[in-house]
């Protein structure tokens, strides 16, 4: 049985396929369409699923799509008849809604050559997250908890999953929210594009909490471990923001009102010289948010009693809130997936489907997902027809091209080049699901060098002087330069690096001594694996500093767009599968 899976029309939309409950592949559009966080219906992201397999649209039996219309639909008309919200608001909301339940048509379009003869399911956005953690977790038992801005009227919901049952016991609905407090002061703060939140988790350890009673004035903790929002600061829930959601990067409008400046003064403009103000207010943000965040896992904990969590959404990204669960909370075991916000819906929404109408095989758990290995992969003769057809470009940059039959001899130079402090773009495998480079799509450098993040930013990815570069570290060196030892293949958690290796790693040790850490198994990453093990034998240190192989646009998909990406930089050389392209300094 073949279900495809769908996030769309909305921001990362995207496509996964399972078969027969088995995920066998997973891309986000934006990777294909060159534009970050595409939104929109996933055509692309489908056609490589349906490729990479051998099969058409025709062979799907079923489609899932990760929200429902009648989801929290008396919530809904309660809210209407009570709170009256803008006209407009209410009629934009309900051409979306129209749009969203119109799958078939999109596929009719896209498609035109295929007829789609199965059925289509529309799962409630919040148990799509849920399922995309808990059903490939490691655990047979766990509280689950969504939380984000908001889909189908909620903004966070948690529960029990049990073997392949998930129990939702409670909800938080609009218009609270914790996803939209994070991006409301991310928008004051100057950040906006759709998904800088990350920016300023980046930008906060540079600050003081000299802000957070403000804070805990825009955000109301109750005794229950849930929240809401003052109100008076925000707009989402009466006026019409305005907001573009299709074929392209989403955008939204401002969603704080001008109390929001009464209480902190000024928003900071686009561009503006960010001041100590600013870092002070982003490190009020991201302390409320844990606030909030303990606040809710310690009562789940109280109310369960179960020693693992499995969490998903938009603000299960937040990586520095998600390291220190097991320092805040009493849980043992976390687990976030590899794509937590809205791109992983689309594996919940499979995975839900198939444990409904998958037959008896379907009331069976899967295995766990260890890796994030599920996109377009490219073979080496598809690498060295592109090298002829590029000859003359890679001549006029002066770079030398070499094929390496004996890849232990590719894994050992680049290693070597690697500690003579070479910036490498790194191109091998499957490319990574969710938003994170894992190694396969990742730009490689020495983490020993306090120069690193400027060389960088300088050659490559000319971005904000703030954000921190991580490091993919051998799992079983993790307890020796990290406080705490636990894996983290998705690089989904902040944990603090050990203070006596800190001064010998500074390219990857944020200013709070902290990095974004990475665990590399040699299992479900051998070359990369080989690669980091052979730095360690050059230098005794068991890692390398890796971030996402871009500048300023999605991370490369295709050979094709790593070569372009590595020519108009200054990247110094470029491993693509077993061939070497090196520039002659």
């Amino acid at each position: 049985m073949y279900i495809l899976g769908l996030n769309a029309f909305h921001g990362d939309s995207s496509a996964c396929l399972i078969k027969d409950g088995v995920l066998i592949a997973a891309a986000e559009e934006e990777r294909f369409r060159r534009i970050k966080h595409w939104a929109g219906f996933p055509s692309k992201a489908i056609s490589w699923c349906l490729s990479d397999v051998g099969i058409s649209l025709e062979d799907i039996q079923h489609i899932a799509i990760n929200q429902s219309a009648k989801a929290s639909l008396g919530k809904k008309i309660l809210y209407t008849l009570f709170e009256r919200p803008n006209f407009k608001m209410l009629i934009n909301s309900f051409k979306n809604k129209h749009k969203r339940s119109n799958v078939k048509n999109c596929l009719l379009k896209e498609f035109s050559n295929f007829r789609f003869r199965g059925s289509i399911h529309s799962v409630e956005h919040h148990f799509t997250h849920v399922s995309s953690a808990f059903h490939v977790s490691p655990f047979d038992q766990a509280v689950v908890l969504s939380i984000d801005g908001f889909g189908d009227f909620t903004s966070t919901a948690w529960g029990v999953g049990h073997g392949i049952k998930i129990n939702l016991d409670n909800r938080i609905y609009f218009p609270h929210s914790l996803g939209i407090f994070y991006q409301a002061l991310t928008q004051f703060l100057g950040f906006y594009n759709y998904g800088d939140e990350y920016k300023v988790m980046g930008l906060a350890p540079y600050g003081k909490p000299t802000y957070i009673e403000q804070m805990r004035e825009i955000v109301k903790l109750k005794t229950d471990g849930s929240f809401k929002l003052n109100l008076n600061y925000f707009r989402h829930h009466r006026e019409q923001i305005n907001y573009e959601w299709e074929n392209g990067s989403p955008y939204f409008e401002n969603l704080f009102t001008s109390n929001l400046e009464k209480l902190l003064g000024p928003s900071r403009r686009k561009n503006q010289e960010l001041t100590q103000k600013h870092k002070d207010i982003a490190n009020s943000v991201q302390l409320m948010y844990e606030e909030a965040f303990f606040n809710l896992l310690n009562k789940l904990y109280k109310k369960y009693n179960l020693e693992n969590i499995a969490i998903a959404g938009g603000c299960a990204m937040n990586s520095v809130a998600n390291g220190k669960i097991l320092l805040n909370t009493p849980f043992k075991k976390v687990y976030v997936q590899a794509a937590a916000g809205d791109a992983g819906g689309a594996i919940g929404a499979a995975l839900t489907t198939w444990h409904k109408v998958g037959g008896i095989n379907s009331k069976k758990r899967i295995l766990p997902h260890d890796h994030a290995y599920w996109g377009p992969s490219f073979s080496n003769d598809y690498i060295r027809n592109l090298l002829k057809l590029q000859k003359d470009r890679i001549n006029n940059e002066n770079c030398v091209v070499e094929n390496f039959l004996d890849f232990s001899q590719l894994i050992k130079l680049t290693a070597a080049e690697i500690a003579k402090g070479k910036v490498i773009g790194w191109f091998q495998g499957k490319m990574e699901w969710g938003p994170r480079a894992l190694g396969n799509r990742s730009i490689i450098c020495d983490p020993r060098r306090s120069d690193m993040k400027d060389i960088l930013n300088l050659k490559i990815k000319r971005r904000e002087s703030f954000r921190p570069f991580a490091p993919s570290v051998l799992c079983e060196d993790v307890s020796d330069w990290f406080e705490q030892n636990d894996d983290v293949p998705f690089m989904m958690q902040v944990y603090q690096i050990n203070k006596n290796k800190r001064a010998i790693i500074p390219a990857v040790t944020h200013v709070d001594g902290s990095g974004r850490l990475q665990s590399v198994h040699k299992n479900t990453n051998p070359r990369y694996y080989q690669l980091i093990k052979e730095f360690k034998n050059l230098t005794n240190v068991p890692m390398v500093l890796n971030t996402s192989f871009n500048e300023n646009e999605p991370v490369v998909c295709k050979p094709e767009e790593a070569l372009d990406t590595f020519l108009r930089t200054k990247m110094d050389i470029l491993v693509l599968g077993d061939w070497m392209i090196k520039r002659n300094n």
